[in-house]
């Protein structure tokens, strides 16, 4: 039987433009990146890794495909908002989101969720 538990599994997704998707995730993110034969490749803090992809009909996910855990939510939107990341806005009473676009106190953890110039949902959220 096939046993995928030592695996070193990633995920990934699609954008519509690479070199646009390079400059926001390298410098408005701050992270490490890379780029063989037209993919990008996000190299997280725990050693994992993330493969963007080009795809002409690209359609934005409609949940949230990364997720970033901070100590502080609401510094890093405030830093994140200095570098021209717009925060999504919800008022469903699931996830209400403030003034800056920060769910608090709805039964999960602190979170605010923005969009990649692909339309793909991205958060930062409270770690656990």
């Amino acid at each position: 039987m096939l046993n995928l538990r030592d695996a070193k599994a990633f995920s990934g997704f699609s954008v519509k433009d690479i070199p646009q998707a390079k400059k926001f995730y390298q410098h408005v993110l701050g992270l490490n990146v890379s780029e063989e034969n037209g993919i990008l490749f996000l190299h997280l803090a725990d050693r994992s890794g993330v493969l963007l992809y080009p795809k002409d009909n690209h359609q934005p996910a409609t949940y949230t495909v990364l997720n970033f855990p901070v100590a502080d939510v609401e510094k890093a939107v405030d830093e994140l908002s200095k570098n021209g990341v717009q925060f999504e806005h919800y008022d469903d009473p699931a996830y209400r989101t403030d003034a800056k676009g920060i769910s608090r106190d709805n039964g999960g953890p602190t979170i605010a969720w923005f969009k990649d110039p692909s339309g793909n949902i991205l958060s930062v959220l409270e770690e656990m």
